[in-house]
């Protein structure tokens, strides 16, 4: 039997439905578009407001997969990782996931901020380059940022290839859909 939710996780889209409006309200009024009057000044806008949240769920979910994790009670989703790569993780192992589940929430936070933040109140092709260019190389930045403090932090640092990581990943997540499906509804 699941425990029962908390009533404040029910006010949260009450809470975030009128912030993200307020936030597109002020990024539409600072959006430095040449909208031409008719159908290409919409498609324009309209395609840049649907990037731009596209961005946004993305990194909101991103966070969301890992920082939930880190509630009492729960295990850190980089732990859970490495327990099924290696079996239970030793008291060491299991202290550094946990780091670097809070290092990836962290990083989630920020780009999903900088992204709002520049789409607001930055010109148009500052957040389109932060984006659409920098984006992957701020992500293949922060796997070999941790790599280098795991080799240099852990006594026995596990090394796996990326392969092995994406397929582990996949399985988790297929296994999680068909659990889901499987479920009874309450």
């Amino acid at each position: 039997m699941r425990p029962a939710r908390s009533p404040l996780w029910a006010l949260l889209p009450i809470i975030i439905v009128p912030v993200f409006f307020h936030v597109m309200i002020l990024a539409l009024r600072h959006v430095r578009l040449s909208l031409h009057p008719g159908i290409p000044g919409m498609f324009k806008l309209g395609f840049v407001t649907i990037s731009a949240l596209t961005h946004w769920s993305i990194y909101t979910s991103l966070l969301a997969c890992f920082a939930l994790t880190l509630r009492p009670g729960h295990e850190p989703l980089i732990t859970t990782m490495a327990r099924r790569m290696n079996g239970e993780p030793s008291g060491e192992l299991a202290r550094y996931t946990r780091r670097v589940t809070i290092a990836w929430s962290l990083f989630f936070a920020t780009q999903l901020c900088l992204s709002v933040l520049l789409f607001c109140f930055a010109p148009l092709t500052v957040w389109s380059f932060f984006v659409n260019i920098l984006d992957i190389p701020l992500v293949a930045m922060m796997f070999a940022a941790e790599y280098a403090v795991r080799l240099r932090c852990l006594n026995d640092p596990p090394r796996h290839s990326f392969a092995m990581i994406f397929e582990m990943m996949t399985e988790a997540a297929s296994a999680r859909h068909k659990r889901v499906m499987t479920e009874p509804e309450r």
